[in-house]
């Protein structure tokens, strides 16, 4: 109970904000946004989008060796609070509107407490989001029936903040952006408030490392203390990096990082082969997961359209009206969560019959059919696409579909992806191999964000050039996942007995 709602308030959070993001960024000054270009706006949500998986990596190595699981959750909650209600400050301002004065002061603020609170979402969801699955696990002893169970629901606790936040934060930012965000932080401290209250039915779960001697209790508590100090550091440092040169370069920084984690995967594989001290089975399933790797990131970066080019579409060009009123356009994020709270059930039970008659398809072809579902909802995204390049609004229910379909890809594709790895990875890399899965997503989601600056349709020429864009999309995706299914047979003799 303890953990399912304080990942129900941090995911209220998270898709909370990210519902208003790229819209804040793109609409005009004089709407209360920050009149960024759509190439730019994009960058950055790929690059803030990215940051969170990244930093889950460095945020479960501080809980392993530092401050434990439970207060890495705390700490973390901590900071993603602070990071919405910093994004939020320009809105206590926005009450003196008639102050010229303030306004100025105003224009110039929105710009820093938009990056810092960004910068803060980032760091604190690196500490909570991978430790409080880990103490989930911790509830329950190895091999117990509960464990799917325990886990089943926490999913849902997931799905239910993503399903509430978008609708909760998006109606508050019609009548002024920074209120959505002060909500989606509101969540989050409501979430610290019930973890704190209950925190006692985890005793026991997620401690600190024990320290035995005294030589490792001072080396830890100082090795604590740099790691505050470097935070901290490091935070300013963003903070100032951020609001003084990503605003200008973001697209060239989206496109270098790129570069970097492409040739990190590269590296950290060739290496585990190579130098590893694998044997040869080990060799094959890291072959495995280096292939998977590559389709991982691709379908992500197609899936993650929804918080970006997809949510552009139903500002722009989703007629939006229902019964006279104008449904606000963060609503559309939560199709996503709707969908899944509804279908996971049946595609689990799916999976079991199937697996029941020895029809079960094997992990590859799921990703491949995850791939192909990915491909089927932008080919409707290209007829959408048509309608708005005619010059008229297309009906909501394109994008519902393309919500749909993906939704089918997602669940074909992310639960099977993250059990695989666990499955595939040698014993000694287990860590390192699920940081590798983050990777791939993180990669994906900074994909998505440059492919979201040139398919958002935000000119003239953009929108002819739309249906085009989501047609190549398409191409793309569907290739991928028919070459998949080829390759699946070859792929399943490199996994051994794992499916």
């Amino acid at each position: 109970m303890t953990l399912f709602f304080t990942e129900m308030w941090e995911r209220f959070s998270y898709y909370g904000m990210r519902a208003l993001l790229i819209l804040f960024m793109t609409a005009s000054i004089a709407n209360g946004g920050l009149g960024l270009d759509d190439v730019t706006s994009g960058a950055i949500y790929g690059l803030y989008t990215m940051g969170v998986y990244l930093f889950a990596l460095p945020g479960g190595w501080v809980a392993d060796r530092l401050i434990g699981l439970k207060k890495s959750v705390w700490y973390g909650g901590i900071i993603i609070t602070i990071g919405h209600f910093t994004m939020a400050v320009p809105g206590v301002f926005s009450l003196f509107d008639g102050d010229e004065a303030v306004k100025e002061t105003l224009s110039g603020l929105d710009l820093y407490t938009f990056y810092a609170g960004l910068i803060l979402i980032v760091l604190g969801t690196g500490l909570l989001k991978p430790n409080i699955s880990s103490i989930v696990g911790q509830l329950y002893a190895e091999g117990s029936s509960k464990r799917d169970a325990g886990f089943s629901i926490f999913y849902m606790g997931i799905n239910l903040g993503a399903l509430i936040a978008p609708i909760a934060c998006s109606t508050l930012a019609v009548y002024d952006w920074h209120l959505g965000f002060g909500l989606a932080g509101f969540g989050m401290l409501l979430g610290l408030v019930q973890y704190k209250l209950t925190g006692h039915y985890l005793d026991g779960k997620g401690d600190p490392p024990i320290a035995v001697t005294k030589v490792e209790k001072d080396s830890k508590k100082k090795l604590t203390q740099i790691a505050w100090i470097v935070l901290l550091v490091l935070t300013v440092i963003c903070i100032l990096f951020f609001t003084g040169v990503i605003g200008l370069n973001a697209p060239r920084l989206a496109a270098a990082s790129n570069n970097i984690i492409a040739l990190v995967a590269v590296l950290y594989f060739a290496y585990l082969v190579l130098f590893g001290g694998l044997d040869r089975g080990e060799k094959k399933k890291v072959g495995v997961l280096a292939i998977l790797f590559l389709f991982t990131a691709l379908f992500w970066s197609g899936f993650e359209q929804a918080g970006s080019s997809l949510n552009l579409f139903a500002e722009r060009f989703t007629d939006r009206t229902l019964l006279g009123y104008e449904i606000p356009t963060g609503y559309f994020q939560s199709i996503n969560s709707l969908f899944i709270i509804l279908f996971a059930p049946f595609f689990g039970a799916m999976w079991i019959w199937l697996g029941r008659r020895q029809l079960e398809p094997s992990s590859p072809l799921k990703f491949a059919f995850g791939l192909l579902f990915l491909g089927i909802g932008f080919l409707v995204m290209y007829f959408a696409a048509k309608v708005a390049s005619s010059g008229e609004l297309a009906a909501p229910t394109w994008l519902i579909l393309t919500y749909l379909f993906h939704t089918f890809g997602e669940l074909s594709l992310s639960p099977v992806g993250l059990s695989l790895t666990t499955k595939l990875a040698p014993k000694k890399y287990a860590g390192q191999m699920m940081g590798m899965w983050f990777l791939s997503i993180a990669m994906g989601n900074l994909i998505a964000g440059r492919i979201a600056g040139v398919t958002s349709g935000g000119t003239v020429e953009g929108l002819q050039q739309m249906p085009q864009q989501y047609l190549l999309i398409v191409y793309i995706t569907v290739g991928a996942g028919v070459l998949l299914v080829l390759l699946s047979k070859p792929i399943r003799s490199l996994m051994g007995k794992v499916r």
